[in-house]
């Protein structure tokens, strides 16, 4: 939604599309999302629909997909029979634990190549977005027609929108900083202190890269806004879905508990699991997703995880790049 108003920003004519009526129905009606960005109206330029397969046969300029990892297939496959032939950005932040492939991948399945898709990524907390604070992302796709198209229907003069090549990097850069979210709640919520944050948040950043390096990224994509900006975001604000998870689970809830009282997705849990097999299939080692897993999946208790990071063996801080 917020994505939506964004682009009316920038100039752009756009049409929200919505798998649910009654939720179209809403946004018709009062412009306001029943419980997501509270506060945020939906400009009125923003026209609603239901039909996506009848919008993507107008052919639109581009389509931006903006749907929780579990969705992406069934998008793609209205994609496909909408026989849509123009370009497609995806603002999805997860890996599916099933396939262990990022957004792109799956639509590159079904639509049959990766040449007209791109990912968007960033520090992009969407309620300070909504309320117009100065904000960037990038948007990364193999053909840089593609990442420039996208840059210009969605960069405003509050969002500054930067293009790159690295497609994969930027993606399990994406998906990979919420499951450290998670930790950052967690050691946030035990009063563990600036000192650990801080060490934290740049330990996440090896983690992210050692596993994106294997997977061909480029290890600068980590040092960027994909990469620590959107980590620092993300571990920093109480706004952050998964850093809400991670402090929940510090206050001894469990995760059960804590997921069934939030109404958005919190795509740090799936991406977990995916991460481990990931690093497992590839021989990558990921001692702190795979501690934020026994907390959540095993009943760890979180102090018990801290002290096992701690006492870890020590080592070269940038081996992950040899």
């Amino acid at each position: 939604m917020v994505i939506a108003g964004l682009g009316v920003r920038a100039g752009s004519d756009v049409t929200l599309v919505t798998r649910r009526e009654t939720l179209a129905h809403t946004l018709r009606t009062t412009r306001h999302h029943p419980y997501s960005v509270p506060g945020y109206r939906l400009p009125d330029a923003v026209s609603i629909s239901q039909d996506a397969e009848g919008v993507l046969r107008e052919e639109p300029d581009v389509l931006v997909s903006a749907v929780p990892s579990k969705a992406v297939s069934a998008v793609a496959e209205v994609v496909a029979r909408s026989e849509f032939l123009g370009p497609i950005v995806s603002a999805t932040k997860g890996i599916d634990p099933d396939s262990l492939t990022t957004a792109t991948k799956r639509f590159a399945r079904q639509l049959g190549g990766e040449d007209r898709l791109a990912v968007l990524s960033g520090p992009n907390l969407a309620g300070e977005i909504a309320e117009g604070h100065p904000a960037a992302a990038v948007v990364a796709s193999t053909n840089e027609a593609v990442a420039h198209l996208a840059r210009s229907a969605l960069m405003c003069p509050s969002f500054r929108v930067y293009t790159a090549r690295d497609v994969i990097g930027v993606e399990i850069a994406g998906a990979v900083k919420n499951t450290i979210a998670i930790g950052a709640g967690i050691a946030d919520g035990l009063g563990a202190g600036e000192n650990a944050r801080a060490a934290y948040i740049t330990r996440g950043v090896a983690e992210m890269a050692r596993l994106g390096i294997v997977l061909g990224a480029n290890p600068l994509t980590f040092a960027g806004l994909a990469g620590i900006g959107d980590l620092i975001a993300t571990c920093s604000s109480e706004r952050s879905r998964n850093h809400t998870v991670g402090r929940g689970l510090a206050a001894g809830k469990s995760l059960d508990t804590v997921l069934a009282g939030m109404r958005e997705v919190a795509e740090g849990v799936p991406t977990t699991r995916a991460a481990l097999k990931l690093g497992q299939a590839h021989g990558v080692e990921l001692p702190i997703v795979q501690q934020i897993a026994r907390v959540m999946f095993d009943g760890v208790n979180p102090v018990e995880a801290i002290d096992a990071l701690m006492a870890r063996d020590a080592t070269d801080e940038l081996n992950f790049l040899s």
